[in-house]
């Protein structure tokens, strides 16, 4: 595997997830190109999971999917309100759009820029996602002051813990906050996914390939968590435009087709291929291959390369493909 991967360094255009170069280790395998891209604060252990993934991807190949195309949703990192209406121009027919809040800026800023969305996107269903940042009280804050204008679809990750979560969302239903709670990092990065579900934590899942594992067990937790009442979207870990692929992939083969986090190839300053044409707010769910001079003018230095093959060995030893 490591004899044919490539390392690579892909600039971002805006500060995303307190990074602003994104590294991701590219493998073509008999099924096709594919990507391991486990960030590098993640343990073998976790690690693992992405690197599954890759291998689904590049020896297996994607399940079965049911349409050729995926409705996503725009993404608007923590930029200034008035950059918003060029953010979204990105993004041509998504009626959906995802905001990142509870970073480094103010919940003031935060609100601001939920503002300029739906001044700019009228309609627009609106999502905004903390990561985690709040505790239960500041996550009551921001859920009041950013609904409000209007409602928004949900509120992604407030806190960090599933019990903060619970208590969010109760407290928000017995407001009457126009609003759902979504888990993310409490599904995907914890030992027990169905700690949410036990503890009625939230309305909607976020899931995202790679760090489940792959495309087949993100449709199999995906079809488990509805059984249970909660909505999916399928989103994007920051992959490149080669392991994209696995989250389209992945929504392609849900039976509902619920707008996806998958259009973050606008978030790339530079990426290893061109991005997927948005139409009408979808993307075509078909793989792409790298660029070569792409290839060469992202490759990583000698010493990102060993890191990250180094990485894959960790992974491997930590029983990541047993």
């Amino acid at each position: 595997m490591l004899e044919r991967a490539r390392v690579l360094l892909l600039p971002l255009r805006t500060r995303f997830r307190g990074i602003e170069v994104r590294e991701v280790l590219l493998v073509e395998g008999p099924a096709g190109w594919a990507e391991f891209s486990a960030f590098p604060e993640y343990p073998p252990a976790e690690a693992g999971r992405w690197l599954a993934s890759c291998v689904e991807m590049g020896w297996t190949g994607p399940p079965p999917m049911l349409r050729e195309r995926v409705p996503v949703n725009a993404t608007v990192p923590a930029v200034a309100p008035g950059e918003v209406p060029e953010v979204l121009a990105r993004y041509p027919g998504c009626t959906t759009v995802k905001v990142k809040i509870a970073g480094e800026s103010g919940l003031a800023e935060d609100v601001a820029r939920v503002a300029a969305v739906r001044a700019a996107a009228p309609g627009a269903a609106v999502r905004c996602d903390a990561n985690g940042a709040y505790d239960v009280a500041g996550a009551l804050a921001a859920a009041r002051a950013l609904t409000a204008d209007g409602p928004l679809d949900y509120l992604e990750q407030p806190c960090a813990t599933v019990a903060e979560l619970a208590e969010v969302r109760r407290r928000v239903r017995a407001a009457g906050l126009p609003l759902r709670i979504a888990a993310d990092e409490s599904i995907r990065r914890a030992a027990d996914p169905w700690a949410v579900v036990r503890a009625r934590a939230a309305d909607a899942a976020v899931v995202k390939a790679a760090p489940l594992g792959g495309p087949r067990a993100l449709v199999a937790l995906a079809g488990r968590l509805a059984a249970r009442g909660l909505t999916v979207t399928v989103s994007s870990a920051l992959e490149s435009a080669v392991g994209m692929y696995a989250g389209l992939a992945a929504a392609a083969a849900l039976p509902e087709p619920v707008p996806a986090g998958l259009a973050t190839g606008s978030l790339y300053a530079a990426d290893v291929a061109a991005p997927r044409e948005i139409v009408d707010g979808t993307l075509a769910a078909v793989p792409v291959t790298p660029d070569p001079d792409r290839l060469a003018a992202l490759a990583a230095p000698a010493a990102v390369r060993d890191r990250w093959f180094s990485r894959v060995r960790e992974c491997v030893a930590a029983g990541a493909l047993n």
